[in-house]
């Protein structure tokens, strides 16, 4: 006699569900450069002219991001080579 095999009971479900469904938005966060700014309470007009933004600048242009315009205005040189590693 042979043996008898159960068979479930469901289909299997397969695939990805959510085939042809829009993705869902990717929130926008702030960048560091945009909270420093908000920090130190200042304008766009005020960026320039802001000591404590231009010395953080300085610190952090190798590894965030600084508005290109602003490292510009400021003659800053980003070090393309830069590692990350002390």
């Amino acid at each position: 006699m042979g043996r008898l095999i159960a068979l479930p009971s469901k289909k299997r479900g397969r695939g990805n569900p959510n085939w042809g469904t829009p993705p869902r938005p990717i929130p926008a966060l702030p960048t560091e450069f945009e909270m420093q700014v908000k920090r130190l309470g200042l304008a766009r007009a005020e960026y320039v002219a802001s000591a404590p933004l231009k010395g953080w600048c300085k610190l952090n242009r190798n590894r965030r991001y600084i508005p290109e315009w602003l490292l510009e205005e400021w003659r800053m040189k980003v070090d393309e080579t830069f590692s990350g590693v002390a």
